[in-house]
């Protein structure tokens, strides 16, 4: 069976900074991309990074480039993402996902944790 575990969310100010991170079990996950996604309340889940199996492709959505880091342990199965520069809009549920060779829809999911950006 496949888990996939965040931590690391919580509150911080606008401009502050925090890291996720998501381990996975339950089967080998060779040639699986890892990403992340995130819902805001009353908000549809939205796409928020992802990387490959070789860590050599990486993909952001733009709300979050050149803020956000996404990072990989392939012997740890971990997935980080590193949010520098948060901002309120960034408050979310962010979830983990993997999907085999590319990050679409998720394959995979945890269930997620909570990053709240507020004075």
């Amino acid at each position: 069976q496949v888990q996939l575990v965040e931590s690391g969310g919580g509150l911080v100010r606008p401009g502050g900074s925090l890291r996720l991170s998501c381990t996975a079990s339950g089967r080998t996950f060779t040639s699986y991309s890892m990403g992340w996604f995130r819902q805001a309340p009353g908000k549809e889940r939205e796409f928020v990074a992802s990387i490959s199996y070789s860590a050599k492709t990486t993909y952001y959505a733009d709300s979050v480039k050149g803020r956000f880091t996404i990072s990989r342990d392939n012997a740890k199965n971990a997935v980080f993402l590193q949010m520098d520069s948060l901002k309120p809009e960034d408050t979310a549920v962010y979830y983990c996902t993997v999907e085999k060779f590319r990050v679409r829809t998720g394959e995979y999911w945890g269930r997620g944790t909570q990053v709240t950006v507020s004075v």
